[in-house]
């Protein structure tokens, strides 16, 4: 990976120190990862963190399907900031370690029936845009309107820094786990 393109401003502005200070001041206690370039836009970076503290700290997902979620956009985007973060947090959550290991390579994971769907959601729509009736009905049969609206907010959020963070080049944490790289079919 080359250089960040946006590390932490040397001089943060009012609305800048404002929004970090709001950030730090909650759950996650500090500004580090996408924040750090979304801080460019205090404002926006203000309503987004919000947004991504109800979706990993109080959605009605189970923490280990927030996860698996998060590690799916992580594959998708090949974004290894929210792969090596996520990543031990989805081991600490429950989720199995052949599931975690299955989404770093792409491929579909086995296991219980919400962690199989939930892949086969995200997969079917990253894939064609669209979900087909098969996949929705199995998904709102498996988990309920409320959870698969939370599925596809949690996938929105995290592609937004994602690709945030793909065009910022925003380092992994140091140490941290990274995807392996792609096979090429």
């Amino acid at each position: 990976m080359s250089a960040d393109r946006m590390p932490l401003p040397a001089e943060l502005t009012p609305a800048q120190k404002e929004a970090a200070a709001r950030l730090a001041g909650g759950p996650r206690g500090a500004l580090f990862g996408p924040f750090v370039p979304l801080l460019r836009s205090p404002e926006l970076m203000t309503r987004l963190q919000l947004v991504g503290e109800y979706l990993r700290f109080g959605s009605v997902l189970d923490d280990d399907l927030v996860e698996l979620v998060v590690l799916i956009v992580a594959r998708q985007w090949d974004q290894d900031f929210e792969y090596g973060f996520h990543q031990p947090l989805a081991l600490k959550a429950g989720l199995p370690p052949s599931v975690v290991e299955a989404v770093a390579r792409a491929e579909k994971p086995a296991g219980r029936p919400e962690i199989v769907v939930i892949w086969d959601l995200l997969d079917e729509v990253h894939r064609t845009r669209q979900v087909g009736d098969e996949t929705y009905g199995k998904a709102i049969d498996l988990l309920g309107e409320e959870r698969v609206v939370e599925v596809v907010g949690t996938a929105g959020y995290y592609t937004t820094l994602a690709m945030t963070m793909n065009v910022a080049r925003t380092p992994p944490p140091e140490d941290a786990p990274r995807l392996p790289a792609r096979e090429c079919a």
